[in-house]
């Protein structure tokens, strides 16, 4: 008489996990695709600074990014508001 195991227990399937990538990942993409973002928001943070800014929000810079490339930037997601500030920030730390 065969056995059931606890995997094998009608009812008790393991969901469908659904594989994405992480925004981590899909940053990196495209950050890679896409380096002269990086670029333009070291220009506009230093902008902002030399005018006396003291704080400079990312979302507004995306906004401005946005703002000045009329077809807009196909994939600047707002995702990846905190992982450029994190980058801006390790690479500028003054």
């Amino acid at each position: 008489m065969p056995t059931l195991t606890q995997d094998r227990l009608p009812g008790l399937a393991l969901p469908h996990q659904d594989i994405r990538p992480t925004i981590t990942e899909q940053f990196h993409d495209f950050d890679a695709q896409h380096p002269w973002v990086y670029r333009a928001l070291e220009q506009l943070v230093a902008q902002r600074l030399a005018v006396g800014a003291t704080r400079v929000g990312m979302k507004a810079l995306f906004e401005a990014l946005r703002w000045r490339h009329p077809h807009g930037v196909k994939g600047l997601n707002n995702n990846y508001t905190a992982l450029y500030a994190r980058r801006l920030l390790a690479a500028h730390p003054e």
